[in-house]
């Protein structure tokens, strides 16, 4: 058997000179909040991301117990309607299409080159309406 020592656990040696961050408050310590109540929207909002996720315990600096309650009291004000369960961001989108269908940056089919005939003139058929032949009934 070979005798390989690991590596001891905790911290890496980058993280070695790194001082453990200061322990977060919770906004209810803060502000003394009592009671966590589901209409107190204002209250509730600041427990919550920008798409109405609900915020950890260790971003919101709750307790295991304020955090559960503040967690319910979530879950009640969105059954009244009073919270989001999700909401939209807008995000940045690509660049637009030209006229053909094609993206400005790319040119003419970029380093792909161009297609198979064979798999062209399938699609080309497929994409053809079928005849239909179409009878009158005339004298009738």
């Amino acid at each position: 058997m070979s005798s390989s020592k690991k590596a001891p656990r905790g911290r890496s040696p980058k993280d070695a000179n790194k001082k453990p961050g200061k322990k977060k408050t919770s906004i209810l310590v803060q502000e003394k909040v009592e009671f966590v109540d589901y209409k107190d929207v204002n209250l509730l909002q600041r427990f919550m991301s920008d798409r109405s996720k609900i915020r950890s315990r260790r971003v919101s600096g709750n307790s295991t117990q304020q955090q559960r309650e503040i967690a319910t009291a979530i879950k009640n004000a969105r059954e009244m309607a009073l919270l989001p369960y999700a909401r939209r961001v807008a995000t940045q989108r690509a660049p637009r299409r030209d006229d053909r269908g094609e993206r400005g940056d790319r040119g003419d089919r970029g380093d792909r080159g161009e297609r198979n005939s064979s798999t062209t003139e399938e699609t080309a058929n497929a994409d053809a309406p079928a005849e239909v032949e179409t009878t009158t009934a005339e004298g009738e």
